[in-house]
């Protein structure tokens, strides 16, 4: 199957029957999350690490009013639908698909699942939170059916305010997920051991 701008490691889908979906951060690149992937526990999935045109999901602040970030914000949205449903041909059931990233990332994975919440494997948010210039509850439905999700994230941060963080675990858990949120003091906006430790643990132990 083609697709455009994503690296693809491992065994194909349709022989792993799990995969992970992991989103780079502003500047960042899809080479920067196969280094986040290889110090995960992702022996037997298939990873796929797609790549923002200009290293960038969406061109301003995910605090910004979600207009500003049009159509850029959509498309990246689509993309994610588009490779889950290719993923569920392939074989793939939800509960065996997680969706991960860093920073912008990390929002953007936050904002897809929530949108289209169901069963999950788990959603991976190294520095994120729902996108938006507040948390509206109107955009979000579903049912996450207890699909775990971290969020990691400094306090302070310089991109992520932890009330947003706080906000979108709120909002996890009334579309009942099951939110672990761990606020690191004074990190700065990176991912440390730790968290990499506890994601390993949490999902893939």
């Amino acid at each position: 199957m083609h697709r455009k701008n994503i690296i693809t490691k491992g065994e194909p889908a349709s022989e792993t029957g799990k995969a992970v979906v992991l989103l780079h951060g502003r500047g960042g690149s899809a080479e920067d999350m196969l280094a986040i992937a290889s110090q995960l526990w992702l022996n037997d999935f298939t990873i796929l690490a797609p790549q923002a045109t200009r290293n960038t999901w969406y061109p301003y602040s995910f605090l910004m009013q979600e207009d500003k970030n049009q159509p850029w914000l959509d498309s990246a949205l689509d993309l994610l639908s588009n490779l889950e449903a290719e993923l569920l041909k392939e074989g793939v059931s939800p509960d065996s698909l997680y969706f991960g990233g860093f920073s912008q990332g990390a929002c953007l994975s936050l904002e897809y699942a929530a949108r289209n919440a169901k069963k999950y494997g788990g959603v991976l948010a190294f520095t994120g939170g729902l996108i938006g210039e507040s948390v509206n509850k109107n955009k979000y439905r579903g049912d996450f059916q207890q699909t775990p999700v971290f969020i990691g994230s400094s306090d302070p941060d310089s991109h992520i305010p932890v009330e947003r963080v706080r906000e979108t675990e709120l909002l996890l858990k009334n579309l009942n997920a099951k939110p672990s949120v761990h606020i690191y003091p004074g990190i700065g906006h990176t991912i440390i051991e730790e968290e990499i430790e506890t994601v390993n643990q949490l999902f893939f132990s």
